[in-house]
């Protein structure tokens, strides 16, 4: 079947993957990702199986789509924040606190979901070639912080900030997903002492003091980056 016969491009279509997609966004938050089958999917969706199938080949799938979605949604509301701020902290901080803020309603299968973080063979792994779109464009909201900012930098190490703060920002999303705090207050210290910490330690890495540091770290951040 050709692209063009495909009934996703109808609007009846369109309704029913849409509806699929929310069922399972539904059953994610309630169940978890891992207790959730593509049959308890269809029938809250109320199609058959297959059908589906037809529309999202797995429940993995579905969560691909939702992460693009994810991206999609926030991605002017994120560049139109970072402009009121020159310093990259506050850049820094308007992107990992809106990324908590889409993720918190699907809290509950998102930390089941960074299980499958460290194999990068795994679709759903933020590593993977599945997510590599949104994986750049993730990092691109952290070079877009980076260059409109107004902290100095040595070159060599602009080139791979982006990616050292998507890092950074994965691994506060990380704790914030096992924080058991009242309203992840724990979280919210993290962020306000490391952001403070992380900026100063861009700052320094100019000082001629620090260029062979600066190099080392810089070739070791080469070796592993895909």
């Amino acid at each position: 079947m050709t692209t063009a016969m495909k009934p996703h491009v109808t609007p009846r279509a369109e309704e029913t993957r849409k509806r699929i997609y929310e069922a399972a966004l539904e059953l994610f938050r309630e169940n978890g990702f891992e207790q959730t089958t593509m049959r308890d999917i269809a029938r809250k969706a109320d199609v058959a199986l297959g059908g589906a199938y037809y529309y999202f080949s797995s429940k993995e799938a579905i969560v691909l789509a939702f992460y693009h979605e994810m991206q999609q949604s926030n991605h002017d509301q994120i560049l139109e924040l970072m402009d009121k701020s020159k310093k990259l902290k506050d850049r820094l901080r308007t992107i990992i606190e809106k990324r908590l803020e889409l993720l918190m309603p699907n809290r509950r299968f998102c930390d089941a979901l960074f299980r499958h973080a460290p194999d990068s063979t795994d679709p759903l792994s933020p590593f993977s070639e599945e997510t590599h779109s949104i994986r750049e464009r993730a990092i691109q909201h952290m070079q877009i912080a980076v260059e409109g900012s107004d902290t100095r930098m040595p070159t060599d190490l602009k080139r791979h900030l982006p990616y050292l703060l998507w890092l950074y920002q994965m691994a506060i999303i990380l704790f914030w997903l096992y924080d058991r705090s009242s309203g992840q207050q724990r979280t919210q210290k993290l962020i306000d002492k490391s952001l403070g910490l992380v900026v100063s330690l861009i700052r320094i890495s100019g000082l001629p003091l620090m260029r062979p540091l600066r190099k080392t770290v810089l070739e070791l951040v080469e070796t592993v980056t895909p």
